[in-house]
């Protein structure tokens, strides 16, 4: 597939972060773009309001004339989310076209281009993100792809005047193993997945493979304690390659210092909260001062830094309520959030409303979201986000709560959350999960206000 020939782009998943950034990526280039998702999100409102028009109806019927035949200025696009017996992705097959996936249009676009790319079972989002802010912000530039919405940026796909490419690697599928970086960066190999590895081990092999990818001369960064013999190590509150020092907070933001054997970079005011964003900083610096960013201008592009969409996002913050939100849906993840929520706030009692994401995950991760979930005060728990995954015997929600030990718990439909959080009026909110949960966090910053 040459880049340069095309000219119309149908995406079978639109909705999808990253398959969203590729039809905006390519609506850009001034293509004709349009496409196929199960559901109205806000995130579809967008596209359309962009002039990218997307159906929700899974009929051949609605797509376009000029789609109906392959060629080689029409690019196919799919998502493996996408169930097999879609007829819209089973009209594209028998019409006799070559079908993309997301990962491989993204390693067709960065060939040629230096990349930098950002792989992680949690942390690779706010990394990715925070690299392509500090290259924008610094002068350098950069065009990206990132797996969350910037909320410097408001979008979700960057678009630069040089030849650097951020890029966040996915490990779902192996995705990320169409990529040959120039700088890789690994925050983390947790067990997830398993639907997809069967085990850890083979999630491991992965990460290896995808690290033995760079280009000749390329650089790899990686979480120090990770099972990798080379590269570039990094850590909080650990001697590494490069780490984080004198860590604190004041007046609710992060300090913390930054040293490597090169470089010394004191006072960085982090523009998001967390210990674990500093982690994330510390990888991101590497990886920016490799590429000749100077220490002040990293500095104070940190300083800027607003963070991700529903990556430790502040919904409400007043003298009565504070209200944060989170994509956190593995045990690691969990635990990350909610040692930052009562970091920040020791004084104050903590109501978690948690969905969990996918039958397979509470499934393997059961006694993990537990154990994670009794560091809160307060819990409610939602019904299981099923996504592509058909129910499993015996497995919801409940597995979850019966294994914790807390006493202040219970399990809610959406709706008698809303109620409850109106009625109890919590002082410190966190709702957390990669469902649809996002869809709850308006009505709830309202039930917080309707006092």
């Amino acid at each position: 597939m040459e880049l340069s020939n095309i000219k119309r782009v149908y995406l079978i998943g639109i909705g999808g972060i990253g398959m969203s950034g590729l039809a905006r990526y390519f609506h850009h280039l001034g293509c004709v773009v349009c496409g196929y998702d199960k559901t109205s999100t806000e995130l579809t409102s967008e596209l359309h309001r962009e002039g990218i028009p997307v159906i929700f109806s899974d009929s051949a019927d609605w797509i376009p004339v000029s789609f109906q035949s392959p060629g080689e200025e029409t690019l196919i696009i799919y998502t493996p989310a996408i169930p097999k017996d879609s007829v819209i992705l089973n009209f594209f097959i028998n019409q006799g076209f070559e079908l993309f996936k997301r990962s491989q249009v993204l390693g067709i676009i960065s060939k040629g281009m230096f990349t930098v790319a950002v792989a992680g079972t949690h942390g690779k989002t706010t990394t990715s993100t925070m690299i392509a802010h500090i290259l924008k912000d610094s002068g350098m530039d950069c065009s990206a792809f990132l797996g969350g919405i910037s909320s410097n940026y408001q979008s979700n796909v960057l678009y630069g005047k040089n030849n650097i490419v951020v890029v966040e690697a996915d490990e779902y599928d192996r995705s990320f193993l169409t990529l040959h970086p120039d700088v890789a960066i690994i925050t983390s190999m947790d067990a997830d997945h398993l639907d997809i590895y069967g085990d850890h081990s083979h999630l491991t092999e992965s990460f290896k493979l995808f690290a033995s990818q760079i280009k000749p001369g390329g650089k790899l960064i990686h979480r120090k304690g990770l099972p990798l013999e080379t590269g570039f190590t990094y850590a909080v509150e650990q001697e590494a390659d490069a780490f984080a020092l004198n860590i604190r907070i004041e007046n609710g933001d992060f300090y913390f210092d930054f040293k490597n054997a090169n470089k010394s970079i004191t006072n960085i005011k982090l523009g998001i909260a967390g210990l674990h964003n500093i982690e994330n900083a510390v990888a991101a610096i590497e990886a920016c001062l490799l590429l000749s960013v100077s220490a002040e201008a990293i500095k104070s592009a940190l300083g800027s830094f607003k963070g991700v969409k529903r990556r430790f996002e502040y919904i409400l913050k007043s003298s009565d309520h504070i209200f944060i939100d989170d994509y956190a849906h593995h045990p690691e993840e969990l635990k990350a959030c909610i040692r930052s929520v009562k970091r920040l706030y020791p004084e104050k009692k903590l109501t978690t409303i948690f969905q969990p994401h996918l039958y397979t995950r509470t499934r393997d991760f059961a006694d993990g979201f537990a154990e994670a979930l009794d560091m809160v005060d307060e819990l409610i728990i939602l019904d299981i986000y099923p996504a592509r995954e058909l129910p499993i015997e015996g497995v919801t929600s409940d597995m979850i709560l019966g294994k914790m030990k807390i006493t202040n718990k219970r399990k809610l439909q959406k709706n008698e959350a809303i109620d409850t959080v109106r009625n109890e009026q919590p002082e410190l909110l966190l709702t957390v999960g990669a469902g649809d949960i996002d869809q709850l966090v308006q009505p709830l910053k309202h039930a917080l206000q309707d006092v």
